[in-house]
Parts: C-alpha cells; sequence; structure tokens
C-alpha cells in the first residue's frame, strides 16, 4: 500500500514560524521510514514550490534552490517516489464524482493522479479532499492513525 502528502504538510515541515512544523516533520520522518511507499506527485511538488518561494506565505520566503533541494532530500530517502503525469483518460472520472470548479481543480487532479497510481492515502489538512471517493485523507495534525502516527 502506498500514500501521499499534500502540500500543506511540506510547507508546513519548512515552516519555523509554523506552530505545526514539528508535526509535519514528525509525519515526514515516519511516512520515509516505510515501509509503505509514499508518492509524491507532480501537483504537490510544484505546489510546495510555489508556497515555500513566496513572501505572502513566509516572512523570509526561501530560494528555489532551498525548496527544491527539500524535495531532493526527501526523494533521496528509500521510501519515497514521485509519480509522471499520463493521468488524463483518469481525470474525467474522478472530475464526475465532484464537478470541480475554481479552487476544487487542483484537488481533483491530485485524486486522479492518486486513482492512476494506486494511491489510497494522502495525508493533508485539506477538507474539500475528503468530497472524493475512493481515497483516504489523515489529518496529519490530528489525534493518532491506525498506521501509529500520532
Amino acid at each position: 500500500m502506498s500514500g501521499t502528502v499534500d502540500a500543506n504538510v511540506l510547507v508546513y515541515a519548512s515552516n519555523s514560524d509554523a506552530p505545526e512544523q514539528s508535526r509535519a516533520l514528525a509525519l515526514l520522518d515516519h511516512l520515509a521510514r516505510g515501509p509503505a511507499l509514499v508518492v509524491l506527485l507532480w501537483p504537490t511538488v510544484t505546489a510546495y514550490l510555489r508556497l515555500a518561494t513566496h513572501p505572502s506565505v513566509f516572512r523570509s520566503p526561501m530560494s528555489h534552490a532551498e525548496a527544491a533541494a527539500n524535495i531532493d532530500s526527501l526523494l533521496a530517502q528509500p521510501h519515497v517516489r514521485i509519480a509522471g503525469e499520463d493521468f488524463w483518460p483518469t481525470y474525467p472520472r474522478v472530475a464526475g464524482e465532484v464537478p470541480p470548479r475554481g479552487n476544487p481543480v487542483p484537488d481533483a487532479h491530485l485524486v486522479a493522479l492518486m486513482h492512476q497510481h494506486g494511491i489510497s492515502t494522502i495525508w493533508s489538512r485539506d477538507r474539500d479532499l475528503r468530497k472524493f471517493d475512493g481515497i483516504t485523507v489523515n489529518d496529519a495534525f490530528a489525534a493518532r492513525h491506525a498506521d501509529g502516527f500520532g
């Protein structure tokens, strides 16, 4: 079984001003140790790069090189991989479940990629992801979870 994380988890882990930082770092450490595979999806990576380098998100935003180095560091872990983008045949099915307009479009993109790559779980604080069928959304900042994180 594999899972993924949403950009908010990566942003919290990188933001020393965020009260959620220690919890996000603990989750990433927990997931990177396995045994389950963690699959990073491109929309998550690009959202993280956009947010981590944005001056309205971080008091002192990272350079692109610093943010990219964080992704490289995560991908260097033995149980972490990155997935491709050949997802269009899956997207219409997911978009039919919860027709996305505006902000939910990236959520539908993530869920389509999850379905395409056999990923059943995402760690995210984004409650809108719960609208989609066939995935489990775990809030990394809530109480203990069945997999022992918490």
